[in-house]
């Protein structure tokens, strides 16, 4: 079957043709926005992509059309695709019907960290030689692929909330059906489809309702809003984590080392960690206890955390130059910008930490969070802030950081700004969800200059 996916470049729609195309299916996609890794990633496993929407990919005659939740009425292809009454699917509904059916899918959602706790939780299985089936919200650095298929029973899913399609707007997960999940957090995101806390509660609650009596919850009992989810009816075992009655992770000194207890008791410690901050460590719970009820020992997933070497934009080191260190991350939730970089605290001790900031999301962009971006700031001795495109005002809303913030409507002066203040031992740490148009090197070719 030939299959043209609309919004490819997407990490969940790009998963999704890598699977398609390891299922034996043709495989060509379009996208408006191309960028690394997704980008690569999709040229490198042959999957020919197409720039644009245009009513000509008609032409490619293909037998289903997937289309990914970016891709809104009005979109010349779909507007095509409906008109001629020709064959389409959602993501989620594909990979459901085609490929999770019958396996035994372990699920993880929650407003944050996701694809980390995805990634730890697949290497986990990976290590126990489980062979495991996956798709992640990012490129793990042990596998190199954001997405697998094996002929094993399990699959490891990231479970977003956001919703399903134009013609969907259930969230993602309700078409995933786990046996395993995990309820890692939740707090108010998404604005663009949301409306409030109380209305994503209410899709966790969905979630919830699809999972067997024979499952497993692995839920953050730190969590207030999952408490209520839960009591609005769960039919399934829950075991809790970051919690006097569940998984807790005690820090110990050494190489990023911590503690794991069970409902008080030690049952075994992770001697190196790679990934820094608390609530990596909680992440890293979350995977344990899932893996554990899929049938992974505690000893070897203690084990396969000590060799768990992340995820690609998740603090990753682009690069250094002149004593500068260049980081790339994913945060763009004020909750996220806070606990990177608490996290990269950790690892850095004293060293300056400067706060390259693309408040990209919708939610951003709506400005319902802005409100909370000084205080998720605090931790960085600097903040640049790109505001181009933007519809409310940051320099405004960045204020009570003082002469420690400054705001750029102009990318090259922004990049400009940050090499002339930067100095040998300086960590930068640039945060968007998006390519921030190529920031990265700007910046490593003019400290390099």
């Amino acid at each position: 079957m030939h299959i043209h996916i609309l919004g490819v470049c997407g990490t969940f729609m790009g998963g999704i043709a890598l699977l398609a195309r390891s299922a034996g299916h043709r495989v060509t996609g379009c996208d408006a926005n191309v960028y690394p890794p997704m980008s690569t990633q999709l040229t490198e496993q042959g999957i020919a992509l197409t720039d644009g929407y245009d009513r000509g990919q008609l032409a490619l005659n293909p037998d289903l059309f997937v289309v990914g939740n970016t891709i809104s009425r009005g979109n010349p292809l779909l507007e095509a695709i409906l008109e001629r009454n020709l064959a389409y699917v959602s993501g989620p509904q594909w990979l459901a019907e085609n490929i999770l059916q019958g396996r035994w899918v372990l699920g993880v959602a929650g407003t944050h960290g996701k694809t980390t706790t995805t990634s730890m939780l697949a290497w986990i299985l990976e290590e126990a030689g489980l062979n495991p089936s996956f798709l992640v919200g990012g490129v793990p650095q042990g596998f190199g692929v954001s997405a697998r298929l094996t002929d094993s029973p399990f699959f490891v899913i990231e479970a977003d909330e956001y919703d399903t399609a134009f013609c969907d707007k259930r969230s993602k997960f309700v078409h995933y059906r786990p046996r395993t999940a995990v309820l890692n957090n939740l707090e108010f995101d998404h604005a663009d489809i949301f409306s409030d806390l109380a209305a994503i509660e209410t899709q966790f609650h969905h979630f919830v309702r699809t999972l067997p009596g024979n499952g497993l919850i692995v839920a953050n009992a730190a969590e207030p809003a999952l408490d209520r989810v839960l009591a609005r009816g769960c039919w399934t075992p829950v075991e809790v984590f970051n919690g006097d009655a569940g998984w807790q992770a005690v820090a110990v000194d050494g190489d990023g080392g911590f503690e794991v207890r069970l409902r008080g008791e030690r049952v075994g410690r992770v001697d190196h960690f790679a990934l820094p901050g608390d609530h990596n460590r909680a992440n890293a719970l979350a995977a344990l206890a899932a893996a554990r009820h899929a049938g992974v020992p505690v000893a070897v997933g203690l084990r396969a955390l000590e060799s768990f070497k992340g995820v690609r934009r998740r603090l990753e080191v682009r690069g250094r130059v002149r004593g500068v260190t260049v980081i790339d991350d994913f945060a763009h939730h004020p909750t996220a910008i806070r606990v990177t970089l608490e996290g990269l605290r950790q690892r850095v001790g004293t060293a300056r930490i400067l706060a390259v900031l693309e408040p990209r999301s919708n939610t951003m962009k709506l400005g319902t969070m802005k409100a909370q971006l000084p205080d998720s700031l605090v931790g960085a001795e600097a903040t640049y802030c790109y505001a181009g495109n933007l519809g409310w005002d940051a320099a405004a809303a960045l204020a009570p950081l003082g002469a420690r913030a400054r705001v750029f409507d102009d990318l090259d002066q922004l990049v400009a700004a940050v090499a002339a203040d930067a100095r040998e031992g300086d960590q930068v740490l640039i945060m968007s969800n998006g390519g921030f148009g190529g920031v990265h090197e700007k910046l490593l070719a003019a400290l390099t200059r």
